[in-house]
């Protein structure tokens, strides 16, 4: 496949890619409204964390359902699955209403995502595969990257139901597209009757069954833990025993099922995508952080609109952005993708650090500067570890390696999302409690980011941001930290010249 046709393919692909993306950071600049309207202030974990952790539950199936069943049919009904979400969350009452939004539309991006890498994988060969990947992420990145400013504009010129509502518009236009084309398969696939009558077994639903309550379990105790329940009640020490047993459970069944498994060991023992998969499962953590917490900051401690702390994230959006699109065009030329992803993470690390000393006066200098090592952090590292994977294993598995991949980055941002929140809420309850006494900590916290004004008194004021300030500083040193952790994975990518497999396949 070449030319136009080939072209037609990529286009609508990549527009998914980027409202899955969007979709991922638009709520962030919402969200202070939505707690305002829905007095939901901690619920702002699930509201990420709901859309990341039904998307990782549902990965390794969606692999599955790419090897068996036909890749446009697959997408097309994923894509529908994510459409339906997105009007749903749009159309919320009430935050658990919104919060089931969210985890039906992640359901639908977890098919998504693996479903564009793997469409590229088969129209392309493998020597074309860095460029049009570094685009591919690189507007996704865009996407990631400009969901906050789009979110704000929309939460204060329309309503915020509008970040949700965006996507069906756009759907419609990609769903015609797809519609009409042909998208060629990788392997032959079997009849769909032979696949459903041996369904359990090809598929690992069992194991399936089994990965869903551990991750459910776990993070309701990260939730519920120091908010609704104290850390060493039986009810969050329970959660976290049962998490821990299925866990155990299902790694123990993925071990014995062999190469039919959702997760099979042989390919979790090839270095790169191992490496590969836990760099993403820290750094996903790592941009996400930023793009929900930074807001917060800029709404609550700043007193900005959502539209200006939108544009008060363009440092980071823009440099981001500018790095990532450069970033594919230059592995392929020079053919190594390591020195990008180890210069990322150690960037993306500093800057945490620095954003860590915000405080109510931190200057406009300062904050600029900050984002813009943060944001080219980001744009250096996110294409890499896509790249390797793609160059490491055969086409034919590409879909399950990067079911690994997309499983583990998404497992990581839910994950570290809701540590996040956990961080914040109970270190703003505490902060809240030793600077300004006189306050009433529960109608601040209910109150929602954008009320601290109107609720609290003038002379009390400036305490109440400086304990907000103190709180998002301490989830900026978790996000220094998964930073790190990141840059220790990356170096098993190991230094391999993608352009000698380029001439290979020429």
């Amino acid at each position: 496949m070449s030319g136009i046709k080939r072209t037609m393919i990529i286009l609508p692909a990549t527009l998914v890619y980027f409202l899955v993306m969007l979709d991922s950071s638009i709520i962030s600049t919402a969200i202070p409204q939505i707690t305002d309207e829905f007095n939901s202030l901690l619920d702002v974990g699930w509201y990420g964390s709901a859309y990341q952790l039904a998307s990782s539950a549902f990965v390794p199936l969606a692999g599955k359902i790419y090897i068996f069943f036909p890749i446009k049919w697959s997408f097309i009904v994923f894509f529908t699955v994510f459409e339906l979400g997105s009007a749903l969350c749009g159309a919320a009452q009430s935050s658990p209403m919104l919060i089931v939004g969210r985890a039906i539309a992640g359901l639908g991006a977890s098919g998504l995502m693996n479903g564009i890498l793997t469409i590229l994988a088969a129209i392309l060969p493998p020597h074309k595969l860095p460029r049009v990947m570094g685009l591919n992420v690189a507007l996704g990145q865009v996407g990631l990257a400009c969901g906050p400013l789009i979110g704000g504009a929309l939460t204060e010129y329309a309503t915020w139901r509008w970040c949700f509502y965006i996507n069906l518009p756009v759907g419609a236009l990609v769903g015609a597209l797809l519609l009409s084309l042909r998208i060629p398969e990788i392997n032959t696939k079997p009849p769909a009757y032979e696949v459903l009558h041996t369904a359990m077994s090809s598929m690992d639903l069992f194991g399936l069954v089994l990965l869903w309550p551990s991750a459910i379990m776990f993070f309701l105790a990260l939730q519920w833990g120091g908010n609704q329940y104290a850390w060493n009640s039986a009810m969050v020490i329970g959660l976290f025993v049962g998490a821990a047993i299925t866990s155990g459970l299902f790694l123990t069944w993925e071990y014995h099922y062999g190469d039919n498994a959702l997760l099979p060991f042989s390919m979790l023992r090839n270095r790169v995508i191992y490496s590969a998969s836990a760099t993403m499962f820290f750094f996903m953590g790592v941009m996400l952080t930023a793009y929900y917490y930074l807001p917060i900051y800029f709404q609550a401690v700043k007193g900005d609109s959502p539209l200006m702390s939108g544009v008060h994230i363009l440092p980071s959006i823009i440099s981001q952005v500018l790095v990532t699109m450069s970033t594919g065009t230059l592995i392929q030329r020079v053919g190594y993708y390591l020195p990008n992803v180890l210069t990322g993470t150690a960037l993306a690390s500093i800057a945490y650090g620095l954003y860590s000393t915000f405080s109510p006066s931190t200057s406009v200098g300062k904050w600029i500067g900050y984002q813009i090592i943060g944001g080219a952090g980001s744009g250096a590292t996110s294409p890499g570890s896509y790249i390797a994977i793609q160059n490491s294993v055969p086409r034919a598995a590409i879909p399950t390696a990067m079911a690994i991949l997309i499983l583990c980055q998404n497992l990581g941002s839910a994950i570290f999302l809701t540590v996040a929140q956990s961080i914040f809420s109970n270190s703003l309850q505490n902060h809240l409690r030793t600077q300004a006494p006189g306050v009433d900590v529960q109608a601040v916290i209910q109150g929602g980011a954008r009320m601290l004004r109107p609720l609290v008194p003038a002379q009390e004021l400036p305490s109440v941001l400086q304990a907000y300030s103190r709180a998002i500083d301490a989830v900026m040193y978790l996000g220094a930290g998964l930073g790190v952790a990141a840059f220790g994975c990356a170096w098993g990518l190991g230094f391999k010249d993608i352009r000698k497999k380029g001439e290979e396949g020429k």
